[in-house]
């Protein structure tokens, strides 16, 4: 069994170093698609390739199309593909005990499995203010391909849309939601979803929150008509983040788990334990600071 990486990016270079570290060593191969990033996320991907020569490969592409083409031909395999985005950061401990978990075939009968999530709208010291999924919807995405046959696009991006044949005994239904059956603090597979944060040093400290791809893209009955009304109206329509990563109370989290400072050995030894390729030379990880947001 191997577990694969993927991340598509686009000017990402606030949170982009740690969000690859953390999922970095449970990961066999970490695959990166750069869509024409105008920030430092280029300077800092290369940085990255550099050090771990033999476990990361950054592909430039000129549209998110083409990102899915990067895992497709891992269907019908032994493979599990987490996808990460530029702003979701793993506790990377946990990566590595969900890891174990998936050698022994602890969740071979799901397609996929949902991991827990809190959507932060502050960072502060070695603590994360936020909401929790559920009530949230849980972002993450951890997919069997041999639970398929194939993933045929077209796809907007890596891991959405386009048309999946799954192998007999296998469906989409087979969604294990890890986060329903286990508190935050119990769960492997947990994330710092820094959607309210600024992610790119080229957006300004307060504007806007960013619209991923599917949020622009993904043109449903629904988006439709609420952008058509707001056009009608003369106001914008409702913020998709807030209606999906904004549910539930505002939390405060202790978060040092996902920012292992000072802690040199921990790539290397646990990518020697849980992969057949030795780990590379490997730096300690960079002190978090505190991002100030507000609450809404």
């Amino acid at each position: 069994m191997r577990l694969i990486g993927i991340m598509l990016v686009r000017n990402e270079d606030v949170f982009i170093e740690r969000a690859i570290r953390n999922a970095l060593p449970a990961c066999d191969d970490f695959i990166v698609a750069n869509h024409q990033s105008k920030d430092r996320t280029t300077e800092i991907l290369e940085s990255l390739q550099s050090e771990f020569s033999n476990r990361i490969k950054v592909h430039h592409i000129r549209n998110s199309d083409d990102s899915h083409a990067f895992i497709r031909s891992y269907a019908g395999s032994n493979t599990w593909i987490l996808g990460v985005d530029g702003d979701e950061i793993y506790d990377p401990a946990g990566l590595l005990r969900l890891k174990t978990k998936l050698l022994a075939g602890e969740y071979a009968d799901s397609w996929i499995v949902f991991g827990g999530v809190l959507n932060v709208r502050e960072l502060r010291g070695n603590s994360a203010f936020g909401h929790f999924s559920p009530p949230c919807r849980s972002m993450t995405k951890l997919y069997n391909f041999n639970a398929i046959e194939d993933w045929a696009g077209p796809c907007a991006e890596r891991l959405h849309g386009g048309s999946i044949r799954f192998r007999p005994g296998y469906h989409d239904q087979l969604r294990l939601d890890l986060h329903k059956q286990y508190s935050w603090e119990d769960l492997d597979f947990r994330c710092l979803h820094v959607c309210f944060l600024r992610r790119s040093s080229l957006e300004p400290e307060n504007g806007l929150f960013r619209k991923n791809i599917m949020d622009v893209r993904a043109w449903s009955r629904t988006k439709a008509l609420q952008k058509l009304y707001g056009v009608l109206i003369g106001s914008p329509a409702p913020d998709w983040k807030e209606q999906k990563y904004a549910r539930g109370p505002l939390v405060q989290c202790e978060v040092s788990a996902f920012f292992p400072a000072q802690e040199p050995g921990f790539l290397k030894e646990n990518m020697e334990s849980l992969h057949s390729v030795p780990g590379s030379n490997s730096r300690s990880f960079f002190d978090v600071g505190s991002t100030n947001g507000s609450f809404s």
